[in-house]
């Protein structure tokens, strides 16, 4: 198996590192936009009311569509709002907002037991993800959560989060995406150099899997686990989808939404790898790297991607028949904030479609579900 970090972990080191955390608390204590109404955004959310009771359970189910809903919700969103509280605390300094955020893992590392049902693996990774960023920053720039509840908190990673998540997964592809995304951030919170490995490993080989270039040849690629075999058995995964472009997702024709989510991963998660040492964002990184020893150029096929989803996700390009028989599914969400910093803001890359959305939906909120406050952490954010 590669080694895709050298060395001790960079802390805090999950999706941001202490430059940019000082970059985006210098902007909204500036005053300055877009950071400004960002934050304040953020700090008119419900999830951001330091009156907002934690919600744990001990075993949370979750079925298909949130049928059941046995603490799904609950756990995402107080997540959520522990994410918020640990940017508010870097921000202002306030420790009320630290000791809220910790209030969140508290709760619910001591309480928390199991994830159940259909959908308990993908709930794991949204939830899982959430966790990771807030207590990175928390543990590694806030002297007041008890070594006791750090060790308690690191616990409910390795005996709840991570055994349900490593292995992946054959679903849609935005489930393995974002599982590998939570494994990997768990890996940097909990110092693990082996399961940070098993993750990248797992993700690399998603990615292209995911998204297509005509450089994979007439068809898409498979991951080993999904072992497609047959054009057939391709065509049918990716949406029964026929014509493939540069961009194109393996769950475009599903759904714009879907395929957010997987796009969102895929850049959080070579952000947290960039942190650590391993920039994937040049098209020569992880050379050999994809199935059957592709290269997996994330960079290139992020970067197409998002372009070619912005053109179509506003309405004022109609889609073109060849692209999911010409009715498409509309509704990114706020998932473009990430890509466009990365691409335009660091690597100057002209990308007027995704200006466009991104900048039409500031300040980017949440979902609800993994995505959090990207205008206050990503806009214009050079600092690298």
């Amino acid at each position: 198996m590669a080694s895709f970090v050298s060395g001790a972990f960079n802390h805090p080191g999950v999706f941001l590192d202490r430059a940019q955390l000082e970059f985006i608390r210098l902007n909204v204590n500036l005053g300055l936009d877009p950071w400004k109404s960002a934050y304040k955004d953020m700090m008119n959310s419900s999830l951001a009311a330091l009156d907002r009771p934690a919600t744990p359970f001990v075993n949370v189910e979750c079925g298909s569509n949130s049928n059941p809903d046995i603490g799904c919700k609950a756990e995402r969103q107080d997540a959520l709002a522990s994410y918020a509280m640990s940017l508010a605390w870097f921000i202002t300094r306030n420790h009320t907002y630290a000791d809220k955020a910790i209030s969140y893992f508290n709760a619910w590392s001591y309480t928390l037991q199991s994830h159940n049902n259909s959908n308990a693996p993908l709930q794991s990774g949204w939830s899982g993800a959430s966790w990771t960023r807030a207590a990175e920053i928390i543990r590694y720039t806030y002297n007041g959560w008890n070594a006791t509840d750090v060790t308690q908190f690191e616990n409910m990673f390795r005996n709840v989060y991570i055994p349900i998540l490593i292995n992946g997964s054959t679903s849609n592809g935005n489930w393995e995406l974002v599982m590998m995304e939570a494994v990997q951030g768990m890996a940097v919170f909990i110092n693990d150099e082996d399961v940070y490995n098993r993750a990248m490993t797992k993700f690399l080989l998603r990615v292209p899997a995911y998204i297509y270039l005509t450089s994979d040849g007439e068809l898409p690629l498979s991951t080993p686990t999904n072992n497609l075999t047959t054009p057939a058995k391709i065509i049918k995964y990716w949406q029964y989808q026929t014509t493939f472009v540069d961009g194109l997702t393996q769950e475009t024709c599903r759904d714009f939404a879907h395929t957010g989510y997987g796009l969102a991963s895929i850049g959080h998660v070579a952000e947290t790898a960039r942190i650590q040492g391993n920039n994937l964002y040049p098209d020569n990184a992880a050379r050999g790297q994809g199935p059957n020893g592709t290269d997996v150029q994330l960079g290139k096929r992020l970067r197409l991607s998002l372009e070619l989803h912005s053109t179509y996700d506003g309405g004022a390009v109609p889609a073109p028949n060849w692209l999911c028989n010409g009715t498409i599914g509309r509704g990114l969400g706020p998932v473009t904030e990430v890509g466009y910093d990365i691409f335009h803001t660091r690597m100057w890359y002209n990308l007027p479609y995704t200006k466009n959305l991104t900048e039409s939906q500031r300040p980017a909120g949440t979902n609800y579900l993994f995505l959090g406050w990207e205008t206050l952490t990503h806009a214009n954010n050079w600092v690298c």
